[in-house]
């Protein structure tokens, strides 16, 4: 299936320039661009950026699109690139080269009002991949050894070239590679972008000042340790743009106090402006409004407005937004970071970050993510490189979601730290500071952000290291700075207090109890058991026909949706064998999909419930990042919800974990526990425990009252004594109700009498081996389940909110096993995505029923549709209001 550029004109509307606000202290972002390669568009510079030059058949794209994600816009492949392999063609060269080893052209227009004489104009560049020669009327601005790198921001006056009316800012820009350039690159997650994602990524925005511009707005707060006093100290940077001297008057306000200072400025000289509680007493605030991550307080934000006026006229303005909280870290007595949030330690409980493939820019998707990190009940996402734009660290502030950023492994961010990497140049070290410049700014006023990793896979070399760090302190730096994610250390940091000892592909749920490599202990800054299957609709929409086939036949065989071709990873073997091994080899892609949420759930929930046990533990846990949390494009591997969006087995477990208030068994010590992520105490809660045989017969039970649970700890509960009888599988299900039997929390497991062991002495960087599997290959044999299924929808705002009540009645055969509930979009309509559930997955035994509510955005007019199957439940669809009984 072949990928080609179109050869034919582009059909492109009349082009309309930026129209760039005339106020003051504005700031108008290029919203769209016109694109070329640069061996069809030959031209140089200042021809491309005079006015008047033809841009027919070039590509229109929007204002922050790499080469490839501009080409996606214009429809330029013939078929899906994330559907099968249909990516490898687009990375054939053509009869006239590779299309991404050559420069690419970016061209806009912006018309300036005319007023324009008596005013600044700057370009600000956001960010480069890998570099570009800077144009504006013909004129370079800039060339590609000054604009380099994916994150140093640059500011050029483009004053003396630009004038009322249309002008045109043009950019070459250089094919980017991660080897070479400090960009970004993807290691295994997925196959390389073809154009190695080239282009303004972050966009280009152009800004109007008068004569002194103002930058950089800085609130630093110190909060007492009782949390009852907050001084603020805040900062912003005054620069004169002129030829001649100004005083400028700097006023502000921040958390309702007034502050004004008024400095004198030489010719260019810039000035950083103060203000302290000491000359402004207000800035000292009694009973803030406190900042908490999510499920330990609210997320009350503060403003900062500043302005700076000359002769009385306003010159500039800017504004920041910060929380009041405190974050600190030390070691445990093992040496593992532990993190402080107000003075509270918290159990830092995460995933990893993927952005678009393409590095698409996507505002509502960014936000429907951020709404599946609260549902899943994670409290952290750890960006490795790959760090995004201010409005994801808006809405993790607004969330309350904490961000854990730093440089990415494997490229040229770590080749100076591995043997027989490449030295870095001067160059280099200057786009390194440039880059950690930009990001302590970006990230220093987001109470979200709790710190940097200045190392991943690798710390950084003594140089590099003393450089990061004396460029975080030079920007106010306050936060934790991290030398790795592994255990190691550098002079500037000390030593990290985080492992990175695997596992990365399959190991059994008891793995995560032990005490040894990727066990629940210490801070774990980036583990999983490997393959996260989709839902049986997601693997049809991304792998072809064949690929389905080799999947559940052919566990040899490399996925291109596991992993890049050369990746360890490109092949599902020791997941499939386990799976085969415990559940009973598949007997289609069906029976395959199912048996691998069942796997998913078990695996992902365990890996989260571990840590949560040893939270409190002598050897304390003290932080797990889920590798990954998303993913840059549709895979096989390593996330808690897909591409899609379509919450899977994954995701449920995880969610079940992370309940606020939870009862978990724990597979080392069969104890059953409870556990508090919340501040709050909880009191009189009443725990059933209940121990089944397949068929349903209850072999050991247990209800326990009046119990007390404090805040941010655990609470052993009980162990569960040795019981005869028990079936080669069995269920363990646990309820947790309030004083007054309202439902706290439900949890069921499926286990083995034959036990997984693991061989521990065969382990590697990435999996433990095992000489023995648990066996759930019984639960094949459970009969047909009667579940009755009645829902209900009402509207809320721009949201359909349906309430799904799932019945199991009395007089049924055998347990409900995994009952997932989804909705339609009408009858024959699509899924209702992104959505958000308060539970699912769930089993259910006769008798027993449960109440499900889902969240999801209104659509069109189709009344929604429950859809509701299970691993011995046969599908059933009602329409959500109807109340619906089927008995198989």
């Amino acid at each position: 299936m072949a990928a080609s550029t179109a050869s034919v004109a582009h059909a492109q509307t009349a082009y309309v320039p930026t129209q760039v606000s005339a106020e003051a202290g504005s700031v108008t972002a290029i919203d769209h661009w016109q694109i070329q390669d640069s061996s069809k568009a030959q031209q140089d510079g200042a021809e491309i950026s005079a006015a008047g030059f033809s841009t027919k058949e070039w590509y229109p794209v929007s204002g922050r699109a790499t080469v490839m994600a501009g080409l996606l816009e214009n429809g330029t492949f013939k078929n899906d690139v994330f559907y099968s392999d249909n990516l490898r063609a687009v990375q054939v060269p053509e009869a006239s080269g590779n299309l991404f080893v050559t420069p690419w052209w970016y061209r806009a227009q912006f018309t300036l009002s005319k007023d324009v004489g008596r005013k600044h104009t700057l370009l600000h560049t956001n960010g480069m991949i890998a570099s570009a020669d800077l144009w504006v009327n013909g004129h370079r601005v800039a060339d590609h050894a000054e604009l380099a790198g994916a994150y140093p921001v640059h500011d050029f006056d483009v004053t003396r070239w630009v004038h009322a009316g249309d002008n045109v800012v043009a950019m070459q820009v250089q094919p980017g590679d991660p080897r070479m350039s400090l960009s970004i690159g993807w290691v295994d997650w997925n196959p390389t972008p073809p154009d190695n994602n080239m282009g303004p990524w972050r966009g280009v925005d152009i800004a109007q000042t008068g004569p002194v511009e103002l930058s950089f707005p800085h609130v630093q707060p110190t909060l007492s340790a009782d949390l009852s006093h907050a001084t603020l100290a805040v900062k912003v940077t005054a620069k004169n743009l002129d030829t001649v001297a100004h005083d400028a008057t700097i006023t502000g306000t921040v958390a309702d106090v007034p502050l004004q200072q008024t400095v004198h400025l030489a010719p260019g000289q810039t000035q950083v402006v103060s203000f302290s509680s000491s000359t402004t007493p207000g800035l000292a605030l009694d009973h803030p409004k406190i900042w908490w991550p999510v499920g330990m307080g609210e997320h009350p934000l503060y403003r900062l407005e500043m302005t700076a006026a000359v002769d009385g006229a306003t010159s500039d303005r800017t504004t920041a937004t910060f929380g009041v909280r405190s974050v600190t870290s030390n070691l445990t007595k093992q040496g593992y970071r532990q993190f402080f949030v107000n003075g509270k330690p918290l159990l830092i409980r995460g995933g990893g970050w993927a952005p678009d493939m393409f590095l698409r820019d996507d505002p509502a998707r960014m936000e429907a993510e951020f709404s599946y990190v609260l549902n899943l009940g994670l409290n952290t996402i750890r960006s490795e490189g790959k760090l995004e734009n201010q409005r994801f660290y808006d809405l993790a502030d607004q969330y309350g979601v904490l961000i854990l950023a730093g440089w990415e492994c494997c490229d040229k961010w770590e080749s100076a730290a591995k043997t027989g990497g490449a030295p870095w140049t001067s160059a280099d070290m200057k786009v390194a500071q440039d880059s950690m410049a930009s990001e302590a700014r970006l990230l220093r006023n987001h109470p979200s952000v709790i710190g940097f990793l200045i190392g991943s896979d690798n710390a950084p070399p003594p140089p590099i290291a003393k450089m990061y760090a004396d460029t975080l302190r030079a920007e106010d730096w306050s936060l934790p700075v991290i030398s790795a994610a592994v255990p190691q250390g550098t002079a500037e940091a000390g030593p990290s207090g985080l492992k990175m000892a695997g596992p990365y592909d399959w190991i059994p749920p008891s793995y995560w109890y032990a005490d040894k490599l990727g066990g629940a202990f210490g801070f774990d800054s980036e583990v999983s058991a490997g393959a996260d299957i989709p839902r049986l609709e997601d693997v049809q929409r991304m792998l072809s026909p064949q690929e389905q086939e080799a999947l559940w036949k052919y566990p040899e065989q490399r996925q291109y949706h596991a992993s890049a071709d050369w990746s360890t990873f490109a092949v599902l073997t020791p997941f499939d064998k386990a799976l085969a091994q415990r559940y009973g080899a598949p007997t289609s892609l069906t029976d395959y999909v199912a048996k691998a949420q069942l796997d998913n759930y078990d695996n992902v929930r365990a890996q989260f419930e571990a840590f949560n046990a040893h939270m409190d533990a002598a050897k304390p846990a003290t932080g797990v990042i889920y590798w990954m949390l998303n993913n840059a494009w549709p895979s096989l591997h390593w996330h808690l919800y897909d591409y899609f969006m379509n919450p899977a087995g994954a995701y449920f477990g995880a969610k079940k974990a992370n309940e606020p208030v939870h009862i978990q068994y724990s597979y080392d010590t069969k104890g059953i526990v409870l556990v508090n992520h919340a501040l709050d105490d909880v009191h009189g809660l009443q725990a059933n425990i209940r121990v089944r045989n397949l068929d349903g017969s209850v072999r050991y039970e247990k209800h326990l009252q009046g119990i007390d649970l404090a805040g941010n700890h655990t609470h052993p509960l009980t162990t569960l004594p040795a019981i005869a009888n028990l079936s080669t599988t069995y269920f363990i299900e646990l309820e947790l109700a309030a004083a007054d039997g309202k439902p706290v929390s439900r949890n069921v497991y499926w286990l083995s009498t034959r036990a997984d062991v693991l061989d521990w002495a065969q382990s590697n960087w990435y999996l433990t081996p095992l000489t023995q599997y648990g066996d759930l290959t019984a639960l094949k044999t459970l009969p047909a389940a009667t579940s009755e299924v009645h829902a209900t929808t009402q509207r809320d705002g721009n949201d359909e909110v349906t309430t799904v009540t799932l019945s199991v009645p009395a007089s049924s055969k055998a347990v409900a096993l995994f009952q997932h509930v989804s909705i339609k979009r009408g009858a024959q309509g699509a899924l209702a995505l992104p959505i958000r559930w308060t539970d699912n997955d769930v089993t259910l035994w006769p008798g027993e029923s449960i109440v499900l509510t889902a969240r999801y955005a209104a659509q069109g007019t189709a009344g929604p549709v429950v859809e509701v199957s299970g691993w011995n439940v046969p599908v059933q669809s009602v329409a959500a209001g109807a109340t619906h009984s089927t008995d198989h």
